[in-house]
């Protein structure tokens, strides 16, 4: 394969050759009107030819109908390409003429055209259209694939005949007949220039593209974004909207409604496609499994790409997902691994990765994941097959998450062909564009979270699909005026969420329960304390025996101000509707979680566990799997004493968390020995009834984790 940057020569050179056709009258227009036999179609094509150096037959005479020895074709080829003649060795050839070495030379050795033999270049043999095909496929580097039946063409011309088809650089003599071995007529090869030079030129592209990611179900924030969308519609119609995953879980909304209430606002706003987060999974394990997914997916008016997810083993996608297909004539509320849009006459393919981290992180089921790496390079290979050189990855696997797993560092360093990677997964607010600079550069984005802002990226391409400049911004929606029938759209379903926002449980806090994302994965959190109290006490009411209760930092999603406690905010703090599981662990294996869940930091991670009945302190400066200082139990007299770790425990936590989410194979290990016990308490229904026990709470941080590098 070809790389990109290596049709960079040929690139200026043509047009410098198309524009100077243009602008220089003394040997264009008025060239082409002196000759005779110059009328027509031929006119353009011949103009271009003088301007780069081609001469008549005679001063009224162009020969368009005389054919063109070898020899000659080389010389008007080199010239057009602009080819840097000073350095190419010697071709060798016997035959060739001292007009004609250096052009000979040139083209030999950028591997465009050959000799008849080893020493004998056919200087004078008339040029075939076959061969001319060869010389204009390889010299313009042109691209793409067509449908034709022609049945003189062999497999050494059927690339370049594919080319300058799909180029509409020539057709055929007939439907059945391309005319691989008739000689070529000085006009067919005026025309044939002509028309490379064009497609290339006319291959530029600009690009614009909007894009969301981690929108966790803000529906109020919806109209906002409807009327940043629309004012760059306004700019640009063909500007495409694409979401890179997550829409799923994170409010009130999704809770009430299980994405409808997204998908009638994506509707609304046209994305273009959409790739799966990891929350899309959220539901798995709930008794209905996968069922809100595969009718938001059924429902959408846009397609999903998704090249390394098989939803093959859940029957409620059968039908849904063309395994292995790149969908150019799409369906909507349909999967494919890629699609193929068409922006202003030009190709572009968009194909998607989901991060392989969901089958720890989320419930995904019977869905897997495959390398996406691997799946990455089948999709740039497919898409260039077909010719298509401008391409866009729709990821969610975290632009510098786990590399562990995946992110897009990792992929935009490991994949060549990918002009664009749209990201989502880790929240990051990419104020502009990160470049990649290598031989085929890649351009990354990513809009931050929440529907605060919405991407928007503007791209140049080249005809080979490299990027030859760009300009990304964030676009802040805080001061956006809202879309009007938006806000219409968006009316029953807040009514209904503010119903339920507005619901007070009976408990004020007097101070803030602090849920922030950056908190909560790093460290002790008062609202971490509050969540795995309330989770230890209704542990102790199913089985005494209960001494420790822990929770992932990834599940809390929210702070809760001070004041009265409403059940909206519960909700959008613990929005997943985990149940509780109670696990019989050695000491052993609960000091393995606490080395799992400390294993990133100072950074942050959602396998992050906040306790309760335990304290625990670690040292962030030693390798990961050796940081845990000491652990303590609290006994029921209040006092603490070291973890035994031969001794079993039980210790409560979320079902996700105790069938191995968050990457706790220990937990998993359990599971699967039938060691976990599930009472089926909700989380969020737990918190709330350890919370009205008391009129007023003040949870502190009490040094139950402890960072000693801190």
């Amino acid at each position: 394969m070809v790389s990109k940057s290596s049709r960079k020569f040929i690139a200026t050179a043509a047009t410098a050759a198309l524009v100077a056709s243009a602008i220089a009258p003394a040997v264009s227009a008025a060239e082409a009107a002196s000759f005779k036999d110059v009328s027509g179609r031929y006119v353009d094509a011949v103009d271009f030819v003088v301007a780069a150096g081609a001469n008549g037959k005679s001063s009224t005479n162009f020969g368009l109908n005389e054919s063109i020895k070898r020899v000659d074709a080389a010389i008007l080829l080199a010239n057009v390409l602009g080819l840097e003649v000073a350095r190419a060795p010697e071709a060798g050839f016997k035959d060739v003429p001292d007009r004609a070495k250096d052009a000979v030379n040139a083209l030999k050795f950028y591997g465009i055209a050959s000799g008849k033999n080893a020493t004998n270049f056919g200087s004078n043999s008339f040029i075939t259209r076959g061969e001319l095909a060869v010389w204009i496929e390889r010299g313009f580097e042109l691209l793409g694939q067509s449908d034709f039946n022609f049945k003189d063409v062999s497999s050494n011309y059927e690339a370049s005949v594919h080319a300058l088809v799909a180029n509409q650089v020539a057709k055929g003599f007939s439907n059945t007949n391309f005319g691989v071995n008739q000689i070529a007529k000085r006009g067919d090869y005026a025309i044939f220039l002509f028309k490379a030079a064009q497609a290339i030129e006319n291959g530029d592209l600009a690009l614009t593209i909007m894009h969301t990611n981690d929108t966790h179900s803000y529906v109020d924030k919806a109209p906002k974004l409807a009327t940043a969308v629309k004012e760059v519609r306004a700019e640009n119609p063909d500007a495409l909207l694409l979401s890179a995953g997550d829409v799923f879980s994170g409010t009130l909304y999704f809770n009430e409604f299980e994405g409808q209430a997204d998908l009638a606002l994506m509707n609304y706003l046209g994305y273009d496609a959409m790739t799966f987060g990891n929350h899309e999974f959220d539901l798995g394990s709930s008794t209905e499994g996968h069922k809100s997914l595969s009718e938001f997916i059924k429902g959408a008016d846009f397609p999903f790409v998704s090249s390394n997810v098989d939803f093959s083993k859940d029957a409620l996608f059968n039908g849904i997902q063309s395994k292995g297909t790149i969908g150019e004539k799409m369906e909507d509320g349909k999967i494919f691994d890629g699609i193929v849009k068409v922006v202003d006459g030009q190709k572009v393919g968009i194909f998607g990765l989901s991060t392989e981290e969901t089958k720890d992180i989320s419930s995904p089921g019977k869905i897997t994941f495959s390398n996406y790496v691997e799946e990455a390079k089948r999709m740039v290979a497919a898409f260039e097959t077909q010719g298509i050189h401008k391409i866009i990855a729709l990821s969610h696997l975290g632009y510098d998450d786990n590399v562990a797993y995946d992110n897009d560092l990792k992929l935009a360093e490991a994949v060549d062909g990918i002009d664009i990677i749209v990201g989502g997964h880790t929240h990051t607010k990419l104020t502009e564009p990160k470049l990649i600079d290598k031989e085929e550069p890649t351009l990354i984005v990513q809009a931050g979270q929440y529907s605060d802002l919405l991407g928007t990226l503007d791209v140049e391409f080249d005809y080979w699909g490299t990027i030859t400049g760009y300009a990304g911004e964030l676009v802040d929606l805080k001061d956006k005026a809202e879309d009007a029938n938006a806000v219409e759209l968006v009316k029953p379903f807040k009514d209904k969420v503010m119903e339920l926002q507005n619901k007070s449980i009976g408990t004020s806090a007097a101070v803030k329960l602090e849920g922030e994302r950056a908190v909560v994965r790093t460290q002790e959190s008062n609202l971490g304390n509050l969540i795995t109290d309330g989770m230890l006490a209704k542990a102790k009411s199913i089985n005494p025996n209960t001494v420790i209760a822990v929770t992932n930092g990834g599940g809390i999603r929210a702070s809760i101000d001070e004041g009265d406690i409403t059940l909206g905010e519960v909700l959008t703090t613990m929005p997943f509707g985990n149940t509780l599981g109670i696990m019989n662990l050695k000491g052993s294996e609960i000091k393995a979680a606490l080395e799992h869940s400390v294993s990133q930091a100072p950074n942050e991670s959602g396998a992050f566990l906040h306790v309760s009945g335990m304290k625990f302190s670690y040292d962030s400066s030693k390798p990961a799997g050796e940081r845990v200082v000491k652990i303590e139990v609290k006994g029921t007299d209040g006092t603490y004493t070291e973890l035994d770790l031969t001794k079993n425990y039980l210790v409560a936590t979320n079902t996700f968390t105790a069938k191995g989410g968050d990457g706790y194979e220990m937990f998993a290990n359990a599971y699967t020995e039938g060691r976990i016990s599930e009472p089926g308490f909700v989380d969020y229904e737990m918190f709330v009834d350890y919370l009205t026990q008391s009129e007023t709470i003040e949870p502190k941080v009490e040094g139950r984790i402890v960072d000693t590098q801190k």
